[in-house]
């Protein structure tokens, strides 16, 4: 059984379709927020999850905030890390710390459009296609290997709200099945490729 815990700062869908999906051979061992009134704190809670809150408001430096987050996710002792919408910009030592062992899911076809507003981006440029993107962290923003990548079409009058509701329902896929790959070791990350073993 692999311990999986999962960080959030909001309501934490991503995290609901991971519970949800009853990954065989993971556990979930504990989901741990930046935000005291994060919601999904509460929908854990609700199914015997372990939860906790790091508020990055206590600390006066990100490196500060950043090792008593490691401190509280070790205690939990995780094979997996996974970032649902955790909107925090880590520091290199703490991606190192769980190099190869974290992921995230990003709401754009990486490396097309790294950090904030990707759906109003993606509509600017005049894509015809947007989607998300699994990836294992590494210490540059919205980098690393790519584990799997989902699409959807754009339309003609899509606008950022119809774009983005598209797009989670594929995430919604997308990161419990990345998880369960993870869980059953069948990632491998070759240079900067992922491959399927």
């Amino acid at each position: 059984m692999k311990n999986v815990v999962i960080l959030i700062s909001g309501r934490g869908s991503n995290m609901q379709a991971i519970v949800d999906a009853q990954i065989s051979g993971a556990q979930i061992a504990a989901v741990i927020s930046n935000r005291p009134d994060a919601a999904g704190l509460a929908w854990a809670a609700a199914r015997g999850i372990a939860t906790a809150v790091v508020d990055h408001k206590a600390f006066s430096s990100r490196e500060g905030f950043d090792q008593a987050l490691a401190d509280c996710i070790d205690s939990y002792q995780p094979d997996l890390v996974v970032l649902a919408g955790f909107m925090r910009i880590l520091t290199p030592e703490f991606t190192r710390h769980y190099e190869g062992r974290m992921l995230n899911i990003h709401p754009s076809l990486l490396p097309a459009f790294p950090g904030l507003h990707t759906h109003e981006r993606a509509i600017a440029e005049g894509c015809k296609v947007a989607g998300c993107t699994v990836h294992f962290v590494t210490a540059e923003l919205d980098h690393g290997p790519i584990v799997a990548q989902g699409v959807v079409n754009v339309a003609d009058d899509e606008d950022a709200d119809s774009l983005a509701a598209k797009v989670l329902k594929i995430e919604h896929q997308l990161y419990p099945q990345a998880v369960a790959d993870f869980v059953a070791g069948r990632l491998q990350i070759r240079g900067n490729r992922v491959v399927m073993v």
